[in-house]
Order: C-alpha cells, then structure tokens, then sequence
C-alpha cells in the first residue's frame, strides 16, 4: 500500500507531465495556425476581433441580474435603479411623491 508522501509525489508528477504535455500542444497548435495562415495569406484582422478576445468575466453586459431598489407596493413593479426610470416612478414622481418612498 502507497503511503501519502508517495502518492503526492506521484500526483505532483502527473501534474507536471500534464502541464507539459499542455504547452507542447498548444505550441504546436500555435505553429499550425501561423503556417495555415502564411499560407492562405491571412492576418488577425481576418479572423475578426470576437475570435482574439478574451472570453468576458463580469464585465458589463454580462447578463447578470441587479436586485431590485425600488418596489411600487401597489403593483408590486420593481427597478434596480440602473438604466431609465419605469413609467410607473415616473408617474408617482410627477404626482409629488420622492423616490425614498419606493425604496426596499
């Protein structure tokens, strides 16, 4: 039976083979590409922008929901805050009332 220190040590070497194995990959994946691409005449600008980007984390647009702020009791319409105000705040501000009235 392996003991702990044995089978880290282990772990550890499959790791590094793996990492390995991945850089040579992708290098030649990379050699590939810029081959095809000498070959065919093509330039990043080809391959368009979407395809070079790096993929979105949290940036804005990224469709994550905002709670809501603000709650119209009545209907029980919610906004967040962001963007243009909903015709029902807009309504109940012109009627005089202040937009801490419809706050969570």
């Amino acid at each position: 039976m392996s003991t702990l220190s044995e089978l880290l040590a282990q772990k550890a070497a499959i790791e590094k083979q793996i990492a390995d194995t991945q850089r040579e990959e992708r290098g030649a994946a990379i050699t590939k590409v810029k081959s095809l691409m000498t070959e065919y005449g093509l330039s990043l600008a080809d391959l368009g922008t979407r395809a070079m980007a790096a993929p979105a984390s949290g940036n804005a647009g990224s469709g994550k929901k905002v709670a809501a702020k603000y709650r119209n009791s009545a209907t029980g319409d919610t906004w967040s805050g962001r963007g243009l105000k909903p015709n029902w705040l807009k309504a109940a501000l012109a009627t005089g009332r202040n937009l801490a009235d419809f706050t969570l």
